[in-house]
């Protein structure tokens, strides 16, 4: 692995990890990590993507990993527009990929909490990947999304925009450990390999609870993104991927599925889906991911060949 600094529009400086093979790649994957976690986890995924000569670009984003290091707060993206700001850093990053491999095609890959930041970079910037991967993803009702960014709102006029609210990790994480009783540590939900779990918990840059200011950016993000109007943005003819566990207690497995209707209800023509029963949360982390890496190498691999079937003269 190496890692690069990429300075943002407003001076943060994002901490951007890479793996690539010696030689130049044929592909690039940017990967948009989940909440209280970093980009650093995903070695696993970066070293058979390299082997395939598909480079891995996974940035720790506002608040997390190096960058929120760097920033002086973990769990906070910033005290003002931050599902935006975290948007244009994906944007500048994307930019910098296309000057350092002009003519290579780009593939996006967002898990849990990046899963919603790629669906909502999709609606802005679609129109330039090959392909696009939701990971532990769900889809529920806006209502649901009021009533959080609500409950969000009181808890920072009580404790402020840096507070981190013990009412709001319960009402959205409190529940998730539940099904796996009896429990072994307080992350069980993530994965059924308890070295994972273990290496997560003892992670200092992974489990922390988020501001209350980062979930008003999310809560309004989600929002944005739940309409099928604006999920019609995205373009059509995309290939996407929703993969996942279906013993996920983000998404209770089957709002993965709500999710696969919903993009369908909005035009996208090749969505497809791909759940692994008993799995949990983080798949690329979980006891079968070898088997999850391999399928998803066989899909991109096939989401770079329709492209060159669409756009010989781009890629030769």
């Amino acid at each position: 692995m190496r890692t690069f600094t990429l300075p943002a529009s407003d001076g943060v400086a994002l901490q951007v990890n890479q793996w690539s093979a010696d030689q130049p790649p044929r592909a690039a994957l940017l990967l948009i990590h989940g909440m209280s976690e970093h980009g650093a986890r995903y070695a696993e995924l970066g070293q058979a993507l390299a082997a395939r000569g598909i480079a891995l670009y996974a940035p720790d984003l506002r608040g997390h990993g190096v960058t929120g290091q760097r920033q002086g707060l973990l769990g906070h993206y910033a005290d003002h527009d931050g599902w935006r700001r975290v948007l244009e850093d994906l944007h500048q990053l994307e930019l910098h990929l296309r000057a350092c491999h002009p003519q290579v095609p780009l593939l996006l890959f967002g898990h849990s909490m990046g899963s919603y930041l790629a669906q909502a970079y999709l609606l802005r910037h679609g129109a330039g990947f090959a392909g696009a991967v939701l990971s532990g993803s769900n889809y529920q009702s806006p209502a649901l999304y009021r009533l959080g960014r609500l409950v969000a709102r009181l808890e920072r006029w009580r404790q402020g925009r840096h507070g981190r609210s013990a009412l709001l990790e319960w009402l959205t994480f409190g529940t998730f450990n539940k099904a796996f009783r009896p429990n072994r540590t307080r992350h069980d939900w993530l994965s059924r390999d308890p070295a994972s779990v273990d290496a997560y918990l003892a992670d200092p840059l992974c489990g922390f609870r988020c501001t209350n200011q980062l979930w008003i950016d999310l809560f309004g993000g989600l929002l944005e993104i739940t309409p099928v109007a604006n999920l019609a943005q995205i373009p059509h003819d995309l290939p996407l991927l929703v993969i996942g566990g279906e013993r996920d207690p983000v998404s209770d497995g089957r709002r993965q599925l709500d999710l696969v209707d919903a993009l369908r209800r909005a035009g996208l023509e090749r969505v497809s889906a791909q759940l692994y029963p008993d799995a949990r949360h983080e798949l690329l982390h979980e006891t079968n991911r070898a088997d999850v890496i391999a399928f998803l190498l066989d899909w991109l691999e096939a989401a770079l060949a329709n492209r060159q079937s669409c756009h010989p003269k781009e890629i030769a």
